[in-house]
Formats: C-alpha cells, structure tokens, sequence
C-alpha cells in the first residue's frame, strides 16, 4: 500500500496573541541593598571644575607608568602564549611568592602556597563571605565601617551588628560581651588607617581581639588596604601575627593604593581550609584573575624597587594630609571637629549639632567641592553630622581651594 502522501504547505497552529507576561522578579538581595553613594557621589563630580575629596583615589601622577609599562613588555617578552592563556585559580606561582616574601618582610611568615591572587580585595572579601556566611548568621564591623564591606554582608543575607568602638577603634570588653551574646560568624575589621575614619587600632587591643576570638571561636577577616601608607609613628603588627589568630585569621591585601587600582589586584592570606573553600569560590566567580597582569605584576616586583616607589607616595601624601589640616584649621567653623590620622587617605570630620552633612553636600557642590557623607558609613543609626575627606587625590594647592570652596559652603548652610 503506498505511503500516504505528506502536504509540503502546513501551517504550524497559530499562537493566541495576549498580555506578555513579565518575568520572574530579581532575587531579594539584588533589591534589598542599595547602591554605594560614593559611587554615585564620584558619577557626580566627575563635572569639569569639582575639586572631589570623595573618593578614596589614589594620584593618578605618582603611578609608576614607565615601570609598569615595562613590565608588561617583559611578560610579554617573557611568554607572551603564557600572558595571554588560562591560568590556574590560586594564581601565578611568582606573584603569590612575591606576595609572601612582602609579608614575611612585614613580620607575618608567610609562604607562597598560603597566598591566593584576587581581582581585587574587594573580591577576597566576597569570596570570604562566600565561603563563610549564611543567610542570618551574624557579622560584626566597626562603627564606622567600609561601605562595600556592608554592602558585601547584607547581599549575603548577614545580620550586621556594630561593635561599640571609640578613637582608637574596637573597644575589647565590649567586643567579647557582643560576640558572646550575639555569636557571630566572623568580624569584619580594618584596623589600620580604617576607612572612613583614618584611625588606628593600637597594638594590645589587636592582642586582645584575637584573644576573644580564640576564646569564644570566631573567624577574623582583617582588611588591609592602607598599611604601607603610613606618614609618622611607628608600624604595628598585622592582627593576623597575634597569638590566638594564626588559625582564624583571613588577611586581605591589595596593589591598589601601592601599585595602581587599574591592575585590579589583590591577595587573601587565610589557614588552609579556608583558603580551599574561598579558591572553590572563586573558581565559581571567574576561574582565575588576570593572567598578563599578574605576570606583569610579578615582573614589576622582581626588578622594581617597590618600597622606594611606596616612600616617594607617601611623602607625597603626607604633604596632602598636612595641606588638608592646615586649611581645615583655617576654615572649619570652631565646633567642627576632624581627626590626624597616621597614615592612609582620609580623615574624619563631624559638624557642629543640628547639622546635616548629607544637606551640606548639595550646597557644597554648587561651590565647585565635593566629600562623602558619613551616615552609610554605619552599620547601625547613622551620626548624620560625619563626613570622609580624602586627600590623597589633589595637590596641596587644589586642597586649599577646596576647602576655602567648602568654608563657603559651611557658611551658606549655616554652619558659623
């Protein structure tokens, strides 16, 4: 019997035409955490004329653009099939020894294989929190704190708790009465020349935090952007080096404010099984970091004399930070109060009562000058009166008019 014959124009059913319908709604933390506004405050000033001390930036002229320019050659030059292939998740073996050898220099033994290469701290601290938090579990910060640091624990569903703190940073007994009521996951510090506030976490306290923390049995995460930018006073140990730290302890590093923010590279320093859970994370996240710049970073730190590039910086900075306290001494109404910090790119200002430094912001940039409020600093009821001015981006000179740009914005505020 022959085959039935097969229609060569059918037409495939039509599809009732409707309402489209939307689809599935974003997950509860993408819109539970805003946005940073120092990102949105810097999108602001980046207008022709606005001296901004808003955002932590290092002096795009202090970067070593020849050196870094010739170290890329040299990767190239090197292996350019290596510069330019997949790389291994833990990260390039020269740059986590050069890592290594920098801290063991600063009193912190280290080897390369405890070092794992990051796009960023930023990322080592995602990749911590990763690795560590789950939804509900309990983080402690200073009071102040980073702002990305909060925004980092609030997308992992953390419940952020403040430790009281005072000039000098985490008050110790007050830290062990929080930790043994709340028993908290980790705490979250950046105990030298801290952003926002530029203050120092002396050495006995550092002592006594680790102490709790192997009493009471909590992870460290200590954030170290700033250490190598100290202007007067002398070193104080990592809070990883303390007794009761060693097996707690995740270090973040960073060849932003050393090197150039651009590279994009950082470094986590933790015990064994904790650095295992972070590189699965970041295996997860991006395979691995850059392998050129790694490669060029490795070969800027082989042939490079780093620390002579670091001291010409902080000379450089030095001179900002005294450029930035003579001309608040000069200008600041007599009730505003701002601190002298030793190091790092900000310090820490508080308005006179019943002002508000988010209202003052608008004003001032109307005066060509811009800062960041201190209120999302806090990770609990906010002290609207704060603000951070960093000083690292301009010269002396643009420093002084910023703030005679600020004075006048104080004054028609209302701040006498």
């Amino acid at each position: 019997m022959p085959a039935a014959a097969v229609p060569t124009n059918t037409v495939a059913p039509a599809i009732p035409v409707g309402p489209a319908s939307p689809p599935p709604a974003f997950a509860a933390r993408a819109t539970s955490v805003e946005g940073s506004p120092v990102r949105e405050i810097l999108a602001l000033t980046e207008r022709p004329g606005i001296i901004s001390f808003a955002g932590g930036l290092p002096a795009p002229e202090l970067f070593d653009t020849e050196g870094l320019r010739a170290a890329y050659d040299a990767a190239f030059a090197a292996s350019a099939r290596r510069a330019l292939q997949y790389s291994t998740t833990e990260g390039a073996p020269e740059l986590r020894a050069a890592v290594a050898a920098r801290a063991t220099a600063r009193g912190l033994p280290t080897d390369a294989d405890d070092v794992v290469i990051t796009s960023g701290s930023q990322q080592a601290l995602t990749l911590i929190t990763t690795a560590l938090i789950e939804p509900g579990d309990v983080v402690l910060v200073e009071n102040p704190t980073y702002l990305a640091a909060l925004q980092c624990f609030r997308l992992a569903g953390a419940r952020v708790a403040a430790v009281p703190c005072d000039g000098e940073g985490i008050v110790p007994e007050a830290l062990a009465e929080l930790v043994a009521r709340e028993r908290p996951k980790l705490l979250y510090t950046v105990p030298t020349f801290q952003n926002p506030t530029g203050r120092t976490l002396p050495a006995a306290r550092r002592a006594a935090v680790a102490r709790t923390a192997a009493r009471l049995g909590l992870w460290l995460v200590e954030d170290d952007p700033y250490g190598e930018l100290r202007y007067e006073g002398a070193d104080v140990p990592w809070l990883a080096a303390h007794p009761g730290a060693e097996d707690r302890t995740a270090l973040l590093g960073s060849f932003s404010k050393i090197m150039a923010p651009g590279l994009r590279l950082g470094w986590l320093r933790a015990p064994a099984a904790l650095r295992r859970a972070a590189v699965v994370a970041k295996q997860a996240a991006d395979l691995h970091t850059s392998t050129v710049d790694q490669l060029a970073a490795a070969h800027y730190l082989a042939t490079v004399d780093l620390d002579a590039h670091i001291g010409t910086v902080r000379a450089a900075y030095r001179e900002r930070r005294d450029a930035l306290q003579g001309a608040l001494s000069r200008t600041l109404p007599a009730d505003c109060e701002w601190n002298l910090p030793e190091g790092g790119m900000f310090v820490w200002a508080r308005l006179p009562e019943n002002h508000d430094a988010t209202a003052l912001l608008k004003t001032a940039v109307t005066h060509g000058v811009a800062f960041v409020p201190g209120a999302p600093f806090h990770a609990t009821t906010p002290d609207p009166r704060t603000l951070r001015l960093s000083f690292t981006t301009h010269t002396p000179p643009e420093i002084t008019e910023g703030v005679a740009r600020l004075g006048r914005a104080l004054t028609e505020h209302g701040v006498e």
